[in-house]
């Protein structure tokens, strides 16, 4: 980490760590809530294995991403308003730490309770992810977005390796005790929580909030509708952002199910899917941190399309896998396109977004992902419903995001709207 040529002046090393603490704590609810081990436990135990526990799964998860999508940038326009970004952020750990917590409480047919908990768990850990991406342009110099937000997603992948590994030592030891999943899967909510809690501190302690009050401005909504009508101006962010919300929309299906299709398609077991999940956090550090450099150098475009490249050819591996070491391909390989499509989004958003309202353009990334999250997952599992059970056809069907994220690339000139942001800022 080369201080002089990848952070803001007067930024420390020690206050990009903090910042990328917090991609370290919060990566343990990803991984352990909607991907790794609840999401199955939903399915297998909560719903018992219904014809429709796929589709209630992806329907809860769909819920909270339209309270987010409707929030998001309101709440984004107030925190740069109010120089804000931190207070709001330290609100919404303690939502997702609480309501993460009390998933404890869920068990067989407790499903309209497992239901809401994970609505409002999942809708302040992506509030608090939208927040703390608006700190990355005042960290990282304007031509270095690559490298540092490829840090702090590297670092965050390997906060989801500390939780899950945890949580897979107590489940081993708990099945050696002659536990069930019913019994030891809520606790590994207790351990995702206290983790998340106490890893997001340094955060708190060394991340400073540089933006000054904008009062003056009016009110937050606004803010949003001048940002809106001002929207010409920004048409390489707002194309960009049209093409996060397709092929997002591919990630979050990957990311919301991929347990459930290891467990229902592939047949592996709790553990098996557990440590392949460790593995791919692996490859999905190595993506994020090594393709942050590559997007520097080759360029924000390019770089993208590299990586939607990579996710088709994912997509056609996972459809075709008939034995485990034929999918564990496709799953690391997803591995390696997430880590890097999501540093290399939050990237370009952080390039593009103007320095005095970058909690609401970060508010409106929050908006296109959240959104792809809605339309994304909710494919898969109705796919799996019509078609009574196939997670081929579903994992086929999100396919069709990347291709159109893919499609949506050309004309879109960063440079271009890094003028634009300038300009207005």
């Amino acid at each position: 980490m080369q201080k002089a040529s990848a952070l803001a002046p007067e930024v420390k090393l020690r206050e990009v760590w903090a910042w990328s603490m917090y991609d370290f704590a919060n990566s343990g609810y990803t991984t352990v809530v909607i991907t790794a081990v609840f999401s199955a436990y939903f399915v297998g135990v909560v719903a018992g294995k219904a014809p429709w526990a796929t589709f209630a799964w992806t329907a809860a998860l769909s819920v909270s991403y339209l309270a987010v999508l409707l929030s998001a940038p309101l709440l984004g326009a107030w925190a740069d308003a109010h120089a804000a970004k931190k207070r709001l952020l330290l609100y919404a750990t303690v939502g997702c730490v609480g309501f993460t917590a009390a998933l404890y409480f869920t068990g067989s047919g407790a499903v309209a309770l497992a239901v809401v908990l994970v609505v409002l768990s999942n809708f302040f850990f992506a509030t608090g992810e939208n927040l703390i991406a608006a700190f990355l342009p005042e960290l990282a110099d304007s031509k270095a977005m690559g490298r540092v937000s490829g840090w702090g997603w590297a670092f965050g992948y390997l906060g989801g390796l500390v939780s899950l590994g945890v949580s897979l030592l107590y489940i081993t030891w708990a099945q050696g005790e002659g536990q069930t999943g019913a019994q030891f899967v809520p606790v590994t909510m207790l351990i995702t929580a206290v983790v998340f809690a106490l890893c997001a501190t340094p955060t708190f302690l060394f991340l400073q909030e540089r933006a000054q009050p904008q009062t003056r401005e009016g009110k937050a909504w606004t803010r949003v509708l001048h940002t809106l009508h001002r929207a010409q101006q920004y048409r390489d962010l707002r194309r960009f952002l049209v093409c996060i919300l397709f092929y997002q929309a591919g990630i979050m299906a990957v990311i919301a199910l991929a347990a459930i299709y290891a467990q229902e398609e592939m047949k592996f077991t709790q553990t098996q899917t557990i440590v392949l999940i460790l593995v791919v956090n692996v490859t999905a550090a190595i993506g994020a941190f090594g393709f942050g450099y590559l997007q520097d150098a080759i360029g924000h475009v390019r770089a993208m399309a590299l990586i939607l490249a990579g996710w088709i050819v994912m997509i056609a591996t996972a459809y075709v896998a008939e034995d485990a070491p034929t999918f564990w391909v496709a799953a690391n390989l997803a591995g390696l396109c997430m880590g890097s499509s999501q540093a290399a989004g939050r990237a370009i958003v952080g390039y593009l977004a103007p320095r005095t309202r970058e909690a609401e353009f970060f508010g409106l990334w929050g908006l296109a992902v959240k959104a792809a999250s809605i339309f994304g997952p909710l494919t898969y599992g109705a796919v799996t419903w019509i078609f009574e059970g196939d997670h081929r056809l579903g994992i086929l069907a999100v396919g069709a995001y990347f291709v159109i994220g893919l499609a949506l690339l050309p004309g879109i000139d960063v440079e271009r709207g890094r003028r634009a942001a300038l300009h207005s800022a």
